[in-house]
């Protein structure tokens, strides 16, 4: 028995030691490129998504969070188009109703639906120019 156990000795250590080499090289990181920044209608938050668009038709999209702010990681470089899309085929939110069937506060999803412009690369002004490294873009709509 302990002529088996001294055979399989390597071949277990080898087995222990790639186990334990995998779990530490597949460690993630932030990506070098982002943009972020709030997006308004009418000085009010928007909600839905917003999306870079490269040269090369590359799209990037990004959530834009109640308070109008997004963050779109690793858009393309250079000069993008952007669109900015309302959160489309969802129903607006009855009011809720505790126990006693009173009405009570809902959650709220936030923020204005943008102009259905922005939402078409073929209608939308939108452009920015993408640069290596983080940086702020504040989008303001007009009606």
């Amino acid at each position: 028995m302990r002529i088996a156990f001294t055979r399989l000795s390597p071949c277990w250590f080898l087995l222990v030691a790639l186990s334990l080499s995998v779990g530490c090289t597949n460690k993630s990181k932030e990506p070098e490129n982002q943009v972020s920044g709030k997006i308004t209608l009418n000085n009010e938050p928007v909600a839905g998504t917003v999306v870079f668009v490269g040269s090369d038709n590359k799209e990037v999209t990004g959530i834009i969070k109640a308070d109008g702010t997004y963050l779109v990681l690793d858009p393309p470089q250079g000069k993008v188009k952007i669109l900015v899309k309302g959160m489309g085929g969802m129903a607006p939110q009855q009011p809720a109703k505790d126990a006693g069937g009173a009405m009570k506060d809902a959650p709220s999803m936030g923020g204005k639906a943008p102009p259905a412009r922005y939402g078409s690369i073929k209608t939308t002004d939108l452009e920015y120019e993408v640069k290596s490294g983080k940086q702020t873009h504040d989008i303001a709509l007009k009606p």
